[in-house]
Order: structure tokens, then C-alpha cells, then sequence
């Protein structure tokens, strides 16, 4: 937690450790993630970031929005950028659909993390960013190509984070390592400008196949090693 993180990085600066990662979670449902959610993460990711810098450690600041659910693409995106609420279908009395105004809204989940970043003095060129990239829901029944993941994706950053930032390591979401490495390949492909450094920070994209093919048997160490550095050069 933040009580005691001074002296703790103070004495990780002197362990030797250059770089650190805090990870705050935002999941989307019908009425989440909220206002007092999104700011008190993105608030919590910037003093912590500050923290960091203060003791010559380059914070990773990780806002991760769950792929949990049944969301589109277009609504990922909507939460991740966007200031509001999905509109709300009803009926006027010429029993015609209208929609509603929004009744609760959510601000934008990375423009509220900058937004914090900014006020807490947090050096942007001393940072990464570590997000989740604007998928669908795992429940979500239509299917999307790389391209429309890598458009939305790069949409949504140029939207929120500043050129100051000089990279940006996404995770994999709980994607597949296929999914992960086809989509990554397709954002850093995309037409648009990108003003960062674009590439990845994966945990089980990246060594699910190779944790398969060990098994936790010393003869399949070298199985693992290969099964690792193909997926590396995917």
C-alpha cells in the first residue's frame, strides 16, 4: 500500500531496483466502473508515481481494465476515453425509442490518470504506461480483427496519453499468446501517428506455451527454452 511506500522505495532504490509497477483494476458493467472508482485509482497511481520518482525509480503506472464481460469493442473504448455513460434506450409517449441523457458519468479511465499525474508534478518523460489494449469482452459474441483492435486501441491513446510519455508496454489482457502477438503486431502496423514507443509487458502471452512444454521436468528445459524464444520472435 502507500503508508510506508517512501521508505520501502528508498530502500529498494538501494537494493539496486531501477523500476517498479503498481496495477489498479477497473472492470465494466452496467454501472461500473464509477466516478469515485476511476478517480481514486487514477489518484492512487500518481501519488504512487510520484513516490517512485522521488526516490530515482521510473514508475510503470498500470490502469488495467478487466476484458471481463460482455462489452463490444466500441463500448471498451468508449470507457477507456470517453466522459460518460452508456446512453439508456426508452419510449416517448409516440412510442418511439429515444435516448436518454447520461445519468451517471464516468470519466475518461486514462485521461483521469494523466490528469492525476499532472497534479501530483509526476514527470512524464520518467514514466511508462503499462494498459490493457481496447478489446472486447470475453463474452462478447462478435469477433473482431486486429485492425479494429489496433484502430480503436491507438484511437483511444492518442486521445488521452501526452507524447511526453515515452513508452507504452501493454499487458495481455488475458488474451491468447496468438491474439496477443497478432493485435500488438497490428498497433504498432496502424496508419495513425503514434508518438510513443509501443511494445509489450506480457506475463501469460508470452510464457504459457513455454510453462506447457517444461512441466516442471528438467528434460523438457530445453523444449520450454525453444517453445519461449519462438514465441519472442512471434
Amino acid at each position: 500500500g502507500l503508508d510506508g511506500l517512501m521508505e520501502r522505495c528508498a530502500q529498494y532504490k538501494k537494493d539496486g531496483a531501477d523500476f517498479a509497477k503498481w496495477r489498479c483494476v477497473l472492470k465494466i458493467s452496467e454501472h461500473t466502473p464509477t466516478r469515485l472508482a476511476v478517480m481514486e485509482n487514477a489518484n492512487v497511481l500518481a501519488r504512487y508515481a510520484s513516490i517512485c520518482q522521488q526516490n530515482g525509480i521510473v514508475p510503470i503506472v498500470e490502469p488495467e481494465i478487466l476484458p471481463d464481460g460482455d462489452h463490444d469493442l466500441k463500448h471498451c473504448q468508449y470507457v477507456t476515453e470517453k466522459v460518460g455513460v452508456v446512453p439508456v434506450a426508452s419510449t416517448c409517449p409516440h412510442h418511439v425509442p429515444v435516448v436518454s441523457p447520461p445519468m451517471s458519468p464516468c470519466p475518461q479511465v486514462l485521461a483521469a490518470v494523466y490528469k492525476a499525474l499532472s497534479d501530483h508534478h509526476v514527470y512524464l518523460e520518467g514514466t511508462l504506461l503499462k494498459p490493457n489494449m481496447v478489446t472486447p469482452g470475453h463474452a462478447c459474441t462478435k469477433k473482431y480483427s486486429p485492425e479494429e483492435i489496433a484502430m480503436a486501441t491507438v484511437t483511444a491513446l492518442r486521445r488521452t496519453v501526452p507524447p511526453a510519455v515515452p513508452g507504452i508496454t501493454f499487458l495481455s489482457g488475458g488474451q491468447s499468446e496468438e491474439e496477443a502477438s497478432l493485435n500488438l503486431n497490428a498497433i504498432n502496423r496502424c496508419p495513425l501517428a503514434r508518438p510513443w514507443a509501443l511494445t509489450f509487458s506480457y506475463g501469460r502471452a508470452l510464457q504459457a506455451s513455454a510453462l506447457r512444454a517444461w512441466a516442471g521436468k528438467k528434460d523438457n528445459t530445453k523444449a520450454a527454452q525453444e517453445e519461449y524464444v519462438k514465441r519472442a520472435l512471434v
